[in-house]
């Protein structure tokens, strides 16, 4: 294949960064054998619970030739959310419900969209008539092993992509175009043998290297899940009312990951405000007002009573 010059990749590469991406790399549009193996297995053996849509479309979301006819390249970019400040400050407060950290500022998927078309402009505008695709968590692309392949990370044991500079509070975003751009190199794990994250799991998801049992995790539980909670996890659950971070935040390579700079991304002030009080009483207009333009909707009001119901219990009896 006939690369276009590295200095027209290198130029969408300043580009992404100028934009507020954190990291962008690419990788070569090709099948992933191995990829596809193991999601194979995995869906095989259920580990996806009632989440169906991944059952379908396997093969586009294993080629992304398929998605976007021509496609030559992957192009990977990195969205930092984290907070440090944040996430010490819900970590001590074990009196309150907790949300996961991505789901407290603006919904990421408008974010990084709007970042991903003014990306994808700029690639036509200094290559030339480049036809492609964004996406972001939003159609079958296997975002995790496309970051892997092109060199941003290594995908660690709780399954999440892991950089030694941004840790993993990050979004991961994608264009796949069909002009040709030379593949940047992977990298090597650096995991070693820790497993802070495998222990740290409250409901034992994480059931081997890199594989997660979603009917376990806590996140699958409270947002994606739309019948009752098992009554075995209800206590395992503690205070987290929307998601989880246990296995990120005890991650050692979070420790001293840089702070997210995406002001759309910051945590909401009426999100910080919301104690014990604010969950029980939640209604419909108060959830309409709160929850707006928030990727917590996916939840929709009833999800989020059930998994208050359960919460605010745990922390009367603790």
């Amino acid at each position: 294949m006939n690369h276009l010059p590295d200095i027209l990749k290198e130029s969408v590469r300043f580009r992404a960064l100028s934009l507020g991406f954190d990291a962008c790399a690419f990788a070569e549009a090709a099948f992933m054998e191995p990829e596809a193996r193991h999601l194979e297995r995995w869906l095989n053996e259920g580990r996806h619970g009632t989440m169906g849509w991944m059952e379908g479309h396997f093969d586009l979301r294993t080629d992304p030739r398929l998605l976007v006819p021509g496609a030559k390249t992957v192009i990977s970019v990195l969205l930092s959310y984290n907070q440090p400040d944040i996430r010490a400050e819900d970590g001590s407060a074990t009196d309150r419900p907790r949300v996961s950290q991505y789901a407290q500022g603006e919904d990421y998927h408008r974010v990084m969209w709007d970042k991903l078309e003014a990306l994808m402009a700029f690639i036509r505008e200094t290559v030339g008539p480049v036809e492609g695709r964004g996406f972001t968590d939003s159609a079958p692309v296997m975002d995790k092993a496309w970051a892997r392949r092109s060199g941003l990370g290594w995908q660690g044991k709780n399954g999440n992509l892991l950089d030694r500079d941004l840790g993993s509070f990050f979004f991961i975003g994608e264009l796949i175009v069909d002009a040709a751009f030379s593949p940047d190199p992977p990298t090597t794990d650096h995991c070693g043998t820790c497993t802070r994250c495998i222990d740290a799991c409250p409901t034992g998801a994480i059931i081997a290297d890199q594989v997660v049992d979603a009917t376990r995790c806590i996140s699958y539980l409270t947002i994606e899940l739309r019948e009752a909670i098992p009554a075995e996890y209800h206590r395992m659950m503690g205070n987290w009312m929307y998601g989880c971070d246990i296995c990120q935040d005890v991650c050692p390579w979070n420790r001293k990951a840089k702070a997210g700079t995406e002001p759309r991304l910051m945590a909401r002030p009426e999100l910080r405000a919301a104690d014990a009080a604010f969950w029980a009483g939640l209604d419909e207009p108060t959830y309409r007002e709160v929850f707006r333009g928030s990727a917590m909707k996916r939840t929709k009001l009833g999800g989020l009573k059930r998994n208050a119901e359960i919460v605010l219990r745990n922390l009367e009896t603790p």
